[in-house]
């Protein structure tokens, strides 16, 4: 079962963290890990209409945000390759959020980490 336990859950199973940790670690992340649409609003490459007409769109189709817009030529591949790529270097993971939040150290962070891997991964299905 420890397979698919999550790593918020298995330090309030420890005694690490709190509830309220975890609301506030995922509420900065929240804030810092931007979706597409929003980061291209940003930037003056999308309107709050435009986005909400792409997100339909996706609704139905459940294609990517990025496929669609392109599709629909409010943006270039160029601009979704951007913002995918600021995506991907800006995203803050839950550890990351703890340890900026300073609930826990960095070598606190990496140490729950390492133990946690090894629950999730030595353990038989």
């Amino acid at each position: 079962m420890v397979n698919y336990l999550l790593f918020g859950q298995y330090l309030l199973k420890k005694g690490f963290i709190t509830f309220e940790n975890i609301y506030n670690a995922r509420m900065l992340q929240k804030k810092k890990n931007l979706s597409i649409g929003e980061m291209a609003r940003e930037r003056g490459w999308l309107s709050w209409q435009n986005i909400e007409k792409i997100l339909i769109i996706q609704e139905e189709t459940h294609d990517k945000f990025g496929e669609i817009s392109v599709k629909e030529g409010y943006l270039t591949n160029d601009q979704v390759d951007e913002l995918l790529d600021k995506q991907k270097d800006e995203h803050m993971f839950f550890g990351e959020a703890l340890v900026e939040l300073g609930i826990f150290t960095e070598e606190q962070m990496i140490e729950s980490l390492k133990e946690f891997n090894k629950l999730r991964f030595n353990t038989p299905s």
